[in-house]
């Protein structure tokens, strides 16, 4: 007689012809036994599946494609932990390397060899890590004055990322917004000068608007903070908000001022695995000099074999994505990172163009400033229209694209939009193929009979003015 306990699992089974595969994964309590590697491997891999092809995702920002030796090369590093300097040190010199070469990207003004800066999980902590260190910078003026130091505050732009909301909620700062119109649709410098008093921490530009793809003016900014410093006897400084510009301005407009070559600018963060073209989760910060970087933000243990310093909210972290990014910074070069971005605009601008000819839509902006934009509905069009920007991003769904819809910040919350994010992997070919498929899509939906129950809704809250309202390079005109 042949053995069939084979079904339960050993060198023999066939994955799917085990028990396991009968059984529905995991979800209160650990199984009772150990199962094969081919199984577990194959269990957990089923649920990996995505919804749609990484590259197809136009509404992530981060990276989904590497070439197969910087995977390699990071497939090899998983089981590094970065923090470990006595096991590796020539990964906390690879790290100091790349922080290197950002902070003069970003022309540092910083003469010492190895440039005052920090590996982060993301944009999201490196924001924390400058945003604590303006904190920290602050109150310790105040208390060398004798001055109270319980009501700290910073000036934003309502298209904030929602990492700021959370430095605000967890370090208890409080978060001023400046509002957005339909005519200044990013931080208006005049608005936020007027919010900031002797409290104020810092202001915070961003390049690279994750709402809409535009840049704030940080040199302006600059401009009229140090008239207002001189007025005020303050030393309010600027912190830049780089996560996406971070790694576009430098190559595609050098010469445009909004990094250190700027008076009031004391730090810049950026997300290494959005446009830095590295797999997540990896993000930087870099100072203007050593002195801008608090002392107690260095925190340093023993018990590691050896005393280790570092800068960060978080302690153990993988080093593969530093890995990732040096192999990028050699493989690239400043050439080879032009040369992309330069190609993932090219394609936005093209798909901007041929979006802003398509009856139903006009483009929020005439300028293309990041590999990003925005549409929205002709009001003319929308006014009779049976379906909406959500109706249109379900249909691209089910082609395959992720093309989020979604509401424009506090004061123009009225204004639904839609956007597209182009990243490294994505071609004219591809972007061709996502133009019919969105004609394809509206033909579709005007052939609707009824009102889609998203219209229904948004009639109920959003009326839209039937005239265009152009102005600045900017048009948009959305009422409640």
């Amino acid at each position: 007689m042949k053995d069939f306990s084979l079904r339960e699992g050993d060198a023999k089974t066939s994955i799917f012809g085990s028990d396991e595969m009968l059984k529905p994964s995991p979800v209160e309590r650990i199984p009772d036994a150990p199962t094969t590697p081919e199984i577990a491997y194959q269990m957990v891999k089923d649920e990996t599946f995505a919804q749609t092809q990484p590259r197809l995702n136009l509404a992530t920002f981060v990276t989904t494609y590497m070439d197969k030796y910087a995977t390699k090369l990071m497939n090899e590093a998983i089981n590094i932990n970065y923090i470990d300097e006595t096991e590796y040190p020539r990964i906390a010199v690879m790290n100091a390397k790349c922080i290197n070469i950002m902070a003069n990207l970003w022309n540092s003004p910083e003469e010492a060899k190895w440039k005052s800066g920090a590996v982060a999980i993301g944009s999201s902590e490196a924001c924390m890590l400058g945003g604590v260190a303006a904190w920290l910078r602050w109150r310790k003026k105040r208390q060398a004055q004798g001055k109270p130091t319980d009501k700290p505050n910073f000036v934003i732009s309502a298209a904030y990322q929602i990492v700021w909301e959370k430095f605000a909620q967890l370090w208890q700062i409080e978060m001023r917004e400046v509002p957005l119109t339909l005519d200044k649709p990013t931080l208006d410098p005049e608005a936020a000068l007027k919010m900031c008093d002797e409290n104020t921490i810092c202001i915070v530009p961003i390049e690279g608007v994750t709402w809409t793809g535009l840049n704030d003016d940080v040199e302006r900014l600059d401009h009229l903070l140090d008239e207002y410093n001189k007025k005020t006897g303050y030393d309010i400084p600027i912190h830049v908000d780089a996560a996406s510009g971070g790694f576009i301005l430098p190559f595609l407009d050098p010469h445009k001022k909004w990094d250190f070559r700027l008076k009031w600018v004391l730090s810049i963060s950026t997300s290494g695995h959005k446009f830095g073209l590295v797999y997540p989760g990896l993000g930087w910060v870099v100072w203007r000099d050593k002195k801008y970087l608090p002392d107690e933000m260095s925190f340093s243990v023993n018990y590691l074999g050896a005393d280790i310093t570092q800068v960060g909210l978080n302690f153990s972290r993988p080093a593969a994505q530093i890995l990732g990014q040096y192999y990028q910074f050699i493989r690239l070069g400043f050439q080879g990172y032009k040369a992309i971005q330069y190609n993932s605009m090219q394609i936005t601008q093209y798909l901007h163009d041929e979006i802003g000819k398509m009856k139903p839509f006009v483009n929020y902006s005439d300028r293309v400033e990041n590999p990003l934009f925005i549409w929205y509905m002709h009001p003319d069009y929308a006014k009779s229209a049976k379906w909406t920007l959500y109706d249109l991003q379900d249909r691209l769904r089910q082609s395959g694209w992720m093309v989020p819809a979604y509401s424009l910040p506090q004061n123009i919350e009225s204004c639904v939009v839609m956007r597209i994010v182009v990243r490294q992997g994505f071609s004219r070919d591809m972007a061709d193929m996502l133009l019919k498929d969105i004609n394809d899509a509206v033909a579709d939906l005007e052939k609707l009979e009824y009102p889609t129950t998203t219209r229904i809704a948004q009639e109920k809250n959003i009326a839209v003015e039937s005239t265009l309202f152009t102005h600045t390079g900017y048009r948009c005109k959305c009422k409640k």
